[in-house]
């Protein structure tokens, strides 16, 4: 019984302990401090021993191919999501009127290179349309003859051929005895769609969702084979004009990196909040 009131002292010592171990857990191991050493060695070697005397010449162009990049991935993704909810819809609960034609929009934009989905458009549609003198007469023909609206329509419809495949693995994935309990309270079609099916079908998709979004920034290069000055057509003309081969190209991939990360770290957020929507 003597014994006893020495034990509590004793147990308070581990708690000072965890708290130092977990101070010490914090700081970066090793092998991070390199690779972070080697990155700042790396910028800092790109900075001080390459030619970026050239930047202020065709910073204005530059900014211009950025935002360029920026907005047609933009549009396209938002463009291309619309189309690939009722793609995925149509293919995991619609008839079959609509689901064949949904699996087969799906299989040939999925099956074909979109550079040669970007030309049929461009070469093929785009040369088309000077031949009807009605086209030529209406308010769209200032659109119709600029090589932008094609690279959009290509890139959206890539977009949706790959996302209508994932959504309808999203709808399918969502537990039927939901939707059936949801049908016994009395909710209507489109209520269960909106609250409860089309959420979680969604919540599903977002990792993949967010890796479709990064390959879209990685096609957008593509729309420069039909004139479209985006980023990387800056980066060409530059080599072009100075005959400087690898400080365009660094400075393209660092932009592309930005965007990168910009799109992962929003798509983690969209990740946390739409469950607390969902509960």
């Amino acid at each position: 019984m003597t014994e006893t009131p020495l034990e509590a002292p004793i147990e308070t010592f581990p708690i000072h302990k965890d708290s130092d171990t977990s101070g010490q857990a914090r700081k970066l191991p090793p092998h991070r401090i390199v690779l972070i050493l080697i990155g700042v060695a790396l910028v800092a070697s790109a900075i001080f021993f390459m030619r970026w005397d050239w930047l202020p010449n065709y910073g204005d162009l530059i900014l211009q191919g950025l935002w360029r990049t920026i907005w047609i991935l933009i549009v396209t993704v938002i463009i291309g999501f619309l189309l690939a909810v009722p793609l995925g819809l149509a293919q995991a609960a619609g008839p079959a009127i609509l689901a064949v034609p949904a699996r087969v929009f799906c299989t040939v934009i999925r099956g074909t290179p979109l550079l040669l989905q970007l030309w049929l458009l461009y070469y093929g549609l785009g040369s088309l349309f000077p031949q009807y003198p009605w086209i030529r007469s209406s308010e769209l023909w200032p659109y119709l003859r600029q090589a932008w609206p094609y690279a959009v329509l290509a890139l959206s419809l890539s977009y949706a051929g790959y996302e209508g495949e994932v959504m309808r693995g999203a709808f399918a994935g969502v537990p039927k005895g939901q939707l059936e309990s949801a049908r016994a309270f009395g909710m209507r079609r489109f209520t269960i769609f909106r609250r409860i099916w089309l959420p979680q079908a969604i919540h599903r998709a977002l990792p993949t969702l967010a890796g479709e979004a990064v390959l879209q920034l990685k096609s957008t290069p593509l729309v420069a084979t039909i004139t479209v000055v985006d980023l990387y057509s800056v980066a060409s003309r530059v080599r072009q004009d100075t005959f400087i081969t690898y400080e365009p190209l660094l400075l393209l991939a660092a932009g592309y990196l930005v965007i990168t990360g910009i799109i992962v770290f929003l798509f983690r957020r969209l990740e946390k909040l739409i469950p607390s929507r969902l509960g």
